[in-house]
């Protein structure tokens, strides 16, 4: 039987995405077998991400700086702005490198079932980020599923007042796909193919 403490660390390991308890069992084995260059690393790049990671005021990415290196990169394109469902989708997109506008991250998607409305995303801040001016086309890139065209349709309902352009990702993109596991060159694809919504 393993010390309470090792306990607790595989416990938690199992909590990541990807990991269940047996990966967890064995990444917290192999971590402490070898300290000085596994777990030591590792407890100090944490105590660091925790202390310095931040959300981005602008985008809602995170990032050790605000506005993040997105947002204050001045060969962007401030008139596009890209729309995802969450961090790893415009991590997704930053892969491809094809996309050279700027994102604004929602949190989510909108779900009656688990009681997700507009208010627990980020729709009010991309509202009056857009009501700002200076954004002429706003692509949504949110998933192929119910809930990311249920979102894709409420955001085009709500952002058609304020007088952009609204695109949404097209081909390449599958029924039931998620950005952030589809390759480079389909998301390169999906974004050149992009089709307005209203």
């Amino acid at each position: 039987m393993a010390a309470v403490e090792i306990e607790r660390l595989i416990r938690l390991l199992a909590r990541l995405p990807g990991l269940g308890p047996r990966s967890a069992r064995r990444a917290a084995l192999a971590m402490l077998k070898r300290p000085e260059v596994l777990l030591q690393p590792l407890v100090e790049t944490l105590a660091a991400c925790a202390e310095h990671v931040r959300r981005c005021s602008r985008c809602r990415n995170l990032d050790v700086r605000d506005p993040c290196g997105v947002c204050s990169d001045a060969e962007r394109d401030p008139k596009i702005l890209f729309v995802v469902e969450d961090v790893e989708d415009l991590w997704a997109m930053e892969r491809a490198g094809s996309f050279r506008g700027v994102y604004f991250v929602l949190g989510g998607t909108l779900s009656a079932l688990d009681r997700v409305g507009p208010d627990e995303l980020g729709v009010g801040a991309l509202l009056a980020r857009v009501a700002e001016g200076g954004v002429e086309e706003v692509i949504l890139g949110l998933g192929a599923t119910v809930e990311g065209q249920t979102t894709a349709h409420y955001l085009a309902e709500r952002l058609k007042p304020l007088g952009c352009r609204i695109t949404r990702l097209a081909q390449g993109v599958p029924v039931g796909g998620e950005l952030e596991y589809l390759d480079e060159g389909t998301l390169e694809a999906a974004l050149r193919a992009r089709q307005p919504i209203v």
